[in-house]
C-alpha cells in the first residue's frame, strides 16, 4: 500500500482553528457511538477516508507501511523465543508471527553511533501502528527539524480488536527483539489501548522492564472507560469488551501492584477525552501511580495550558497532535525519566494546537484513525457478548 499521504478531504475545513471547532461541535451535542462519530467526520470533511470505499482501503493494508506480515531478517544476538527468563508468561504464537508484526522503516538506523534512541510505537484499537502514528508521531520523528527519536511500530493483527492478552504478546515480544537488534535500551510510545497492551506485557513478561528506557502513554485509559455507549450495545470485538472500566481484564491488570508504572512513564491524557472517561478525580483512568519507584508524570493538557489554544477541547486521538505531547515526549527520551512540565517552554506550548510542523493535513489523517476504527470493527468476525477468560498466567 501506498503511504497514507497528508491529502484533505473533499470540502475540509479552511483552517486548524475552524477543523477544532467543527469537532468540538460534532461532541457537544450528544453521546454518540463509534459509528455515528465516523459518518459525521467524514461529512464535516474531518477524514479523507469514505466508508463506500473501506473495502478497498482495508485490502491495501495488507502490505506496507501496515503490514503485520514484515520480514525481519536480522537475528537477535541471543535468542529471546520461546523464552528470555523464568516469569515470563508463555508466548501462543509462533516467532515468525510475533516477529512480522514489526515493521521497520528502511531509514532505521539499528542503534547505530549517533543515532537517536529507538522508540517502539503501539497504536490504539481498531488500527494498525501505523494508522495510528500516520499523522503525528511518524511524521515528527522522521522530520529532520522535530525528530527526537527513532521510530519503529508494531502492527499487531486484527487491527488490535483481539484479546488485549494476546496482542500484549506481540508488544512483549517487540520489545526484546528491537532492544536486542540494537544493543541498547529502547523507548515506547502507546496510544490508548497500546498501553494497556504494554502494561500487560510490563507485569507478566517482568524480563522486558530493563530493556525500556522510557515509556510514553496517549490517551491511555488505564482503568478503562465508562463510556458504554461507543458500540450502541451489539455483541462486540474482545478488545473492546476488555476495555470498559473495571472489566475483567482491567482488574486483573490492576491488581498487584498493576495500578504503578514498572518503567518510567510519563502520561498525557485529555478531559474532554470522547473514548477515556472518567478523567477527572480518585477514579481517572488515564494516571497511573508510583509504588514501584519507577517514577511517573501524570499530565491532563487543560491543568497546564488552562484558557489557552493548547487547553481546549481535545479528542482522545487529538493527544496525538497536542503540542504539550510533543514536548513531554521529547523531554522525557532525551532526558531521562518521566516527562517534566517545569522544563518546558510553556509559553510557546500555549499558543498552538498541534505540535512543531504538522498542519490540517496531519490533523485530518489523524481523524482517519477514529473512521479507520469504526470501519474494522463493523467487518469484524469474533463479536462476543462477553470478554475472553482471564489467562491461567495471570494474578
Amino acid at each position: 500500500m501506498d503511504k497514507m499521504k497528508p491529502t484533505l478531504a473533499k470540502a475540509a475545513p479552511p483552517s486548524v482553528e475552524h477543523a477544532f471547532r467543527l469537532l468540538s461541535s460534532i461532541y457537544e451535542t450528544a453521546a454518540h457511538s463509534l459509528f455515528d462519530v465516523a459518518g459525521r467526520l467524514v461529512s464535516a470533511g474531518l477524514s479523507s477516508l469514505h466508508l463506500d470505499n473501506i473495502h478497498e482501503f482495508l485490502a491495501g493494508m495488507k502490505a506496507g507501511e501496515s503490514s503485520d506480515s514484515n520480514i525481519n531478517e536480522r537475528e537477535p544476538p541471543k535468542p529471546i523465543y520461546p523464552e528470555v527468563a523464568t516469569g515470563d508468561a508463555p508466548y501462543s504464537f509462533s516467532e515468525a508471527k510475533l516477529r512480522g508484526a514489526i515493521h521497520i522503516p528502511k531509514e532505521f538506523r539499528y542503534g547505530a553511533d549517533g543515532a537517536p534512541q529507538p522508540v517502539l510505537l503501539v497504536g490504539g484499537t481498531g488500527n494498525s501502528g501505523y494508522v495510528t502514528y500516520a499523522g503525528s508521531f511518524i511524521p515528527l520523528l522522521q522530520n529532520p527539524e522535530t525528530a527526537f527519536a527513532d521510530p519503529v511500530w508494531l502492527n499487531i493483527p486484527g487491527y488490535s480488536l483481539d484479546n488485549i492478552q494476546t496482542n500484549a504478546e506481540f508488544v512483549a515480544y517487540a520489545i526484546h527483539y528491537l532492544s536486542s537488534i540494537c544493543s541498547r535500551r529502547i523507548s515506547v510510545f502507546g496510544y490508548s489501548q497500546g498501553n494497556l497492551d504494554a502494561q500487560w506485557a510490563y507485569k507478566y513478561w517482568p524480563s522486558v522492564r530493563q530493556h525500556v528506557a522510557n515509556h510514553v502513554a496517549f490517551s491511555p485509559g488505564y482503568h478503562g472507560t465508562k463510556i458504554t455507549n461507543l458500540l450502541a450495545m451489539v455483541p462486540q470485538p474482545p478488545a473492546w469488551l476488555q476495555s470498559t472500566y473495571n472489566s475483567e481484564l482491567v482488574k486483573t491488570m490492576r491488581s498487584n501492584g498493576g495500578d504503578s508504572a514498572y518503567v518510567p512513564t510519563t502520561i498525557i491524557y485529555s478531559s474532554t477525552d470522547q473514548v477515556v472517561q472518567p478523567q477527572v478525580g480518585d477514579g481517572a483512568s488515564s494516571p497511573l501511580k508510583d509504588e514501584h519507584g519507577a517514577g511517573v508524570s501524570n499530565v491532563m493538557v487543560q491543568q497546564v495550558c488552562p484558557g489557552k489554544r493548547a487547553g481546549g477541547f481535545y479528542t482522545h486521538e487529538g493527544i496525538m497532535l497536542h503540542p504539550l505531547a510533543y514536548a513531554l515526549a521529547k523531554d522525557a527520551v532525551l532526558n531521562g525519566g518521566p516527562g517534566q512540565v517545569s522544563r518546558l517552554d510553556l509559553e510557546d506550548i500555549w499558543n498552538n494546537y498541534l505540535a512543531p510542523t504538522l498542519t490540517l493535513e496531519h490533523f485530518v489523517l489523524t481523524e482517519n484513525s477514529a473512521v479507520f476504527a469504526a470501519a474494522v470493527t463493523l467487518l469484524y468476525h469474533g463479536k462476543s457478548w462477553s470478554e475472553p477468560k482471564i489467562q491461567s498466567y495471570a494474578t
